[in-house]
């Protein structure tokens, strides 16, 4: 099931260039382009990993890329921001659990 609005009252109907991603092994649709948070909401996904000391869910928070909240894996790669990253056709995101490794010395992204 998604949700998804396809006809907006003031905005009019939008077309949407449906993809399929994979979410933990599990193979979802989201819209190409809206971000990965906005595609796994449509899809009723709401936790995006546990916290790492308590295990704890967490989940979108402020959907602008300050928080890290929505950091998981995608394409094998780590600590990405879901909420800032584009969805593309047949990609692989997954729930992440540990710490992201920091790095010394390096510019204000490297731990991201």
């Amino acid at each position: 099931m998604t949700r998804r609005i396809l006809n907006h009252k003031i905005l009019g109907p939008k077309k949407h260039h449906i993809v399929p991603f994979i979410w933990n092994g599990r193979t979802y649709y989201g819209a190409e382009g809206e971000s990965i948070t906005a595609a796994l909401l449509a899809n009723d996904i709401r936790t995006l990993r546990y916290h790492e000391s308590d295990g704890a869910p967490r989940g979108l928070y402020c959907n602008i890329g300050h928080c890290s909240e929505c950091r998981v894996t995608v394409d094998g790669r780590r600590n990405v921001r879901a909420c800032l990253t584009p969805l593309q056709k047949n990609m692989h995101v997954d729930r992440q659990g540990a710490l992201p490794h920091l790095v010394k010395g390096g510019g204000a992204n490297d731990s991201l």
